[in-house]
C-alpha cells in the first residue's frame, strides 16, 4: 500500500506548535495544582507505593545533580528549544512533527520554571511532584515525561531511517538485486551477451565476388 504523501511544511509546523502548546499547558496546570494544594516534601499516596505525589523544588537535573549550576540547565534547555523550532521549519513528516512537538512542550515547561520561578530569573527551581519509588528514586513532572519519551522516540526514528522530509533512508539507496534467482538470471543474460559479441567478432567475412567471365584485363586484352 503506498504511503501517505508528506505534509506541507506549514502543516507540520502547525502540528509541532499545537502539540507543544498542549504539553506546556498540561505541565503548567499540574504544577499550579501542585503548588496550590500539595504540602512541600510530604508524600501523598495515590496508588500506595506504586504512585505518589511528592512536591519538591529541584534546582538541578535528575537526582538534584548540578544544583549549584542551575544556569547551565537553563542555557541547555534554551538551546534545545531553539534547535527544535529551527528544525520544525523543514519538517514534512507527521511522526517527526508529533515527536518534536511533545519534546518542545516538555522543554518549554521546564525552561519556564528556570526563567520565572524562585529564586530568580535563569536560576529558578523546577517543580516536581510525581514519585514512583518502586521504579525510580527520582521525582519528576509532566514535562520530564515528554522529554524522556521524546528523546527515546527521536532515537527510534533515526534508527528506522525516517527523514524530516517524510522519506526513508532506503528510498535514497541504489536499487539492488532482490534475491539469488534475479542475480543468477542477470549473470546468465550478461554471459549470453558476451558470447554473442565474441561470435560476431570471430565470424569469417563473406568471399569477394569472382570476376565475371570475359572481363577484360587492365591492358584491354
Amino acid at each position: 500500500m503506498p504511503g501517505r504523501r508528506p505534509l506541507r511544511r506549514s502543516a507540520a509546523g502547525a502540528i509541532v506548535a499545537i502539540i507543544a502548546a498542549l504539553v506546556l499547558a498540561a505541565d503548567q496546570c499540574v504544577k499550579y495544582l501542585t503548588i496550590t494544594y500539595l504540602p512541600l516534601q510530604e508524600p501523598v499516596p495515590v496508588l500506595g507505593e506504586f504512585l505518589q505525589w511528592y512536591y519538591v523544588r529541584n534546582p538541578g537535573a535528575a537526582f538534584s545533580l548540578g544544583a549549584d549550576v542551575t544556569w547551565i540547565f537553563t542555557i541547555a534547555l534554551a538551546v534545545v528549544a531553539v534547535v527544535i523550532v529551527w528544525k520544525a521549519f523543514g519538517l514534512r513528516s507527521r511522526l517527526w512533527a508529533v515527536v518534536l512537538g511533545g519534546l518542545l512542550g516538555g522543554v518549554l515547561g521546564n525552561l519556564g520554571d528556570r526563567l520565572f520561578r524562585e529564586p530568580g530569573f535563569g536560576v529558578g527551581h523546577v517543580v516536581d511532584m510525581i514519585s514512583m519509588p518502586w521504579m525510580l528514586p527520582a521525582i519528576f513532572n509532566v514535562a520530564d515525561v515528554f522529554i524522556v519519551t521524546g528523546m527515546i522516540s527521536v532515537a527510534l526514528l533515526v534508527v528506522l531511517g525516517l527523514r524530516f522530509d517524510g522519506t526513508r533512508e532506503r528510498d535514497h539507496e541504489h536499487p539492488v538485486v532482490e534475491n539469488d534467482e534475479d542475480a543468477e538470471a542477470a549473470a546468465i543474460a550478461e554471459d549470453a551477451e558476451i558470447e554473442a559479441a565474441r561470435a560476431e567478432e570471430s565470424a569469417p567475412l563473406p568471399d569477394e565476388p569472382e570476376a565475371s567471365a570475359g572481363a577484360t584485363t587492365s591492358d584491354g586484352r
